[in-house]
């Protein structure tokens, strides 16, 4: 056969299979779906109340990873699209037998006041599950980028002075505006029996209950009849408007009096979720002197987050392999973060500080919202949530 008559003859190509072509499909979907969520967007579902009237239950965000900076994997080997557990079981998706340094991308904003963030929860590092188990009692100890999401308000950023006043939040001693959705809880007095459906479920009160005992003599006396609801400053005002209300006041707790599970776990203060602190925030590079109060508040920042080894913390000292030290200088930012819905909320009152490499990302909007209890099966989806922004 001439060269000439090879060259001539036509390629024999082999065509893929339709198993193939669809194998490969759905293998650049994961993978391209994997490298989004990474480095771009991520979805997030509201699981619980602690960002109402701000977030709902059911409600479905995008969340921002770059304006933060996305973060490099910890825990590399796991199961693509899956956290913590394979889907619908308990089956942990991932193995630590791998660990490795996380780094941050560079974002193109930083943490500010006011924003909603999502972040890894950082009570189940494996230091401190336990003692926290109070405040939250389905805590697992998880790898930083598995430790599970929560999302929150950050009221404080490094190098802040934070304190809280009958639920009003300070900064350097500057009363800060109060999210314009936030819900509070208030004491409805009423002159007769309510209709709870037309009072309270349609102005979109859920959380109420029945008045049944003295709740602070400030509040009602033994004999007032009343309703106890979480709710918005905007909806209370509202509810003033009716003639069986005969006043609605907000229900704080009364300085002084000490709250349990609070943070941090010492006797040294008499601090409640109505008045906290005033608290510094951990800033990198700066040193702060170990007092009592102070080990309290920086403990396990300096045992589990700072990457230091062979830490001892003591009520009245730490020691850094072996040796005590005086004086500590933090070596990244932390934020302090709370839940929209004041009474409602396991945040940083109760568990501490967040780390920065913790931070997941910046929450943008909410493409959809669906009621977990809806009146009837048209009023599942709530339209008038879908794609609204987050402020």
């Amino acid at each position: 056969m001439s060269e000439a008559e090879i060259l001539s003859k036509p390629k024999i190509t082999s065509r893929k299979s339709a198993f193939r072509e669809w194998l490969d499909s759905i293998l650049f979907a994961v993978i391209a779906a994997m490298l989004i969520r990474w480095l771009f967007f991520s979805a997030f579902v509201i699981p619980t109340p602690s960002m109402e009237n701000s977030l709902l239950v059911g409600d479905y965000l995008f969340v921002s990873r770059m304006h933060y900076g996305t973060t490099t994997p910890v825990t590399p080997l796991q199961i693509p699209l899956t956290h913590q557990t394979i889907w619908d079981t308990g089956i942990p998706s991932y193995l630590d037998w791998i660990k490795l340094p996380q780094y941050r991308l560079p974002g193109f904003t930083n943490v500010k006041n006011g924003d909603v963030v999502v972040f890894n929860l950082p009570v189940e590092h494996p230091g401190m599950y336990q003692k926290y188990s109070n405040v939250l009692p389905d805590l697992h100890p998880h790898p930083t980028d598995l430790r599970s999401n929560y999302i929150k308000r950050c009221v404080g950023i490094p190098g802040d002075k934070l304190e809280i006043r009958l639920g009003q939040v300070y900064v350097n001693g500057k009363l800060q505006p109060l999210p314009w959705r936030m819900q509070n809880e208030y004491f409805v007095s009423v002159k007769t029996a309510v209709n709870e459906e037309n009072v309270f479920r349609k102005n979109g009160i859920v959380d109420y209950s029945q008045f049944t005992e003295t709740f602070g003599d400030s509040i009602a006396s033994n004999d007032e009849m009343g309703y106890v609801v979480k709710t918005t400053a905007a909806l209370a005002e509202k509810l003033k408007g009716y003639d069986f209300v005969k006043r609605v006041e907000p229900v704080w707790m009364e300085k002084g009096l000490k709250e349990p599970f609070l943070f941090p776990t010492t006797d040294m203060v008499d601090w409640s979720k109505d008045n906290y602190g005033p608290v510094t925030i951990p800033k990198a590079g700066v040193t702060v002197p170990l007092t009592g109060l102070n080990i309290a508040l920086y403990g396990d920042i300096i045992r589990n987050f700072d990457d230091n080894e062979n830490v001892v913390v003591e009520k009245d000292k730490v020691t850094i392999d072996g040796r005590q030290i005086t004086d500590y200088t933090f070596k990244q930012d932390y934020y302090f973060m709370m839940g929209d819905n004041r009474h409602d909320s396991a945040d940083s009152r109760y568990w501490g500080f967040v780390p920065k490499d913790h931070i997941v990302g910046k929450a943008v909007f909410v493409w959809m919202s669906v009621d977990p209890d809806p009146t009837s099966f048209l009023k599942k989806i709530r339209w008038d949530r879908v794609f609204r922004t987050i402020d």
